[in-house]
């Protein structure tokens, strides 16, 4: 296949450019600068520019751009460039494939786990309704910017948890954690949705060429708390795991971001991707962890 991709140059992106081009597949990958050769294509999401006549020449696009959930104070107007950059990056894509005379067979567009909201108690798939706060409507918003896509196109929406990797939501972690400076965060007991970025990556490229159109959750097939992530993470790294933040506390300190990535309850379950058949390298978050402590760092890759 050859394939569009936005956000190539991210955590996610770098290994699925780098896979999909090991299976064969032809890589074309979306660049905010002068593109240097035909894999790549200029654009700028914000403005809502893009050659549209790319899509005529690929049969799928993958979306993966949004600025960063990692990024740190989550300000009033970073609030709004979390939403806006998905938001815009999507429908330029969705305008473009409007346009084109031969709309892609795929679009497999990125979302989140966040749709669920805060849902502690209850085992969430792809059949729950939506929750509530901030990142919950952005996603709603995103996911609504990509059904704008043609009818002819089969339109996928993977709703991703923390992806388990080098770089990514949790490498804050392994940072604090690596200088003595990690513990329970709230109760603990909240549920996060995780995946290993081997998974991430395979469950996208699975989804390339299944039947399945809309939501999606990749989340790892053994739902984990909190605590029992931080502490798998601690053990491999020979670090004490003894303090202790309260909710409030870490309420002050990060904001809203405390609530929508650290305290928020989410027990996902990957049902469609099982019951398609899909089989998980990491089957728990252990595992999940082991992988990319066992493995040589890659060399980062230019932006795009």
């Amino acid at each position: 296949m050859r394939v569009l991709v936005a956000g190539a140059s991210g955590f996610i992106g770098t290994a699925l450019v780098d896979r999909l081009t090991a299976d064969g597949h032809e890589v074309v990958r979306l660049v905010r600068r002068r593109a240097h050769d035909h894999h790549e294509s200029s654009w700028s999401p914000a403005a809502g520019i893009i050659d549209f006549t790319v899509i005529d020449r690929v049969d799928a696009v993958v979306n993966l751009s949004g600025a960063s959930l990692a990024r740190l104070p989550w300000t009033k107007h970073y609030r709004g460039e979390i939403a806006h950059s998905r938001i815009a990056a999507t429908r330029t894509l969705t305008d473009a494939m409007a346009k084109a005379k031969r709309p892609p067979a795929v679009f497999l567009n990125a979302s989140a786990v966040a749709y669920y909201g805060d849902r502690p108690g209850e085992l969430l798939t792809e059949f729950s309704s939506a929750g509530s706060g901030f990142l919950t409507d952005a996603v709603q918003r995103w996911e609504a910017a990509a059904a704008l896509a043609p009818e002819e196109t089969r339109t996928v929406l993977f709703r991703t948890g923390i992806v388990v990797g080098h770089g990514g939501a949790l490498q804050r972690i392994f940072t604090l954690t690596k200088t003595g400076l990690s513990g329970r965060l709230g109760t603990g007991g909240q549920y996060w949705a995780w995946i290993a970025l081997d998974d991430e990556v395979s469950a996208i490229r699975h989804l390339l060429t299944s039947h399945h159109s809309g939501p999606v959750n990749l989340a790892g097939p053994t739902p984990a708390t909190a605590d029992r992530v931080m502490t798998a993470i601690a053990e491999r790294l020979h670090r004490p795991y003894t303090f202790a933040v309260p909710e409030r506390m870490l309420e002050m300190a990060l904001g809203r971001a405390a609530d929508d990535l650290l305290l928020s309850s989410q027990k996902v379950r990957p049902q469609r991707l099982l019951d398609d058949g899909f089989r998980f390298r990491h089957a728990t978050v252990e595992s999940a962890i082991d992988a990319p402590l066992s493995a040589p760092r890659a060399a980062p890759r230019a932006g795009a």
